[in-house]
């Protein structure tokens, strides 16, 4: 009978040091504090002609923007891989670029030369009329 007593009191005591763990450990938080967020940094579209490329400074210039272009910058001109020396002064570009901490604008992509507009569908060529007899 003592031995059951015993073998009874020692899991009520294993039992709340398992419920008394958690709760001790949650003390230590503090849930009065706002979890801190980083601001999502949003891609911003630019358009239009370059007015300047330099491949030293690596920026090109749009309208009144110089925007960097960096290791991870995609450049395409007329729907295929290029460089920034691909691009020439009066070169259509279009694209996205993001702001740095630094207020640097950094290019995400740059499309040069496509020839459809945004939003528009290249037009595909239909079959031939068959000549009238």
């Amino acid at each position: 009978m003592k031995n059951q007593i015993a073998k009874i009191a020692l899991f009520g005591l294993v039992a709340a040091a398992l419920v008394a763990v958690p709760t001790a450990g949650r003390a230590g938080d503090s849930t009065n504090t706002p979890a801190q967020t980083v601001p999502k940094k949003h891609s911003q579209p630019f358009h239009g002609k370059v007015a300047a490329v330099d491949t030293a400074a690596m920026t090109v210039s749009v309208a009144s923007l110089t925007i960097n272009v960096t290791s991870e910058t995609k450049i395409t001109k007329d729907g295929k891989p290029a460089t920034l020396s691909d691009i020439a002064v009066g070169d259509t570009v279009g694209g996205s670029f993001r702001k740095d901490d630094t207020g640097k604008l950094n290019a995400s992509i740059i499309r040069a030369n496509d020839k459809a507009p945004t939003g528009e569908k290249k037009k595909k060529a239909g079959p031939a009329a068959a000549p009238a007899n």
